[in-house]
């Protein structure tokens, strides 16, 4: 089994980092025996913000936190980071958590390998 976490600091939308860095998450956490942890702060706060609506066509961020979590994947989201942004722990989508530095920083030694988007 191996331990990956993934650190994300971009915006949902415009750049592609934060939707690059969730499509190899998910993708992994569809394997056997992997345990993927997400960490989002910064702007990416905003990625776990619930009700997030779309173009049609178009990929959802919100829904891609979904199917990490639901293959027992962990989101944590920096709480310093919505605070600034104004996201409350109430507007957090389905399967992410209000999260703290020290956890990511329990996160990062607990981690093999960590990808940073």
């Amino acid at each position: 089994m191996s331990k990956p976490l993934f650190i994300l600091n971009d915006a949902p939308y415009g750049a592609e980092r934060s939707y690059n860095g969730l499509r190899l998450a998910g993708s992994v956490a569809r394997r056997d025996g992997e345990h993927v942890r997400v960490f989002l702060m910064g702007d990416a706060a905003s990625c776990a913000k619930a009700g997030q609506k779309v173009p049609q066509g178009y990929y959802n961020v919100e829904v891609m936190l979904r199917g990490v979590a639901r293959r027992c994947g962990e989101i944590g989201v920096c709480g310093t980071c919505m605070d600034a942004r104004g996201i409350a722990d109430s507007e957090l989508a389905e399967g992410t958590r209000r999260s703290t530095l020290d956890e990511l920083t329990e996160w990062t030694l607990w981690a093999d390998r960590v990808l940073v988007f």
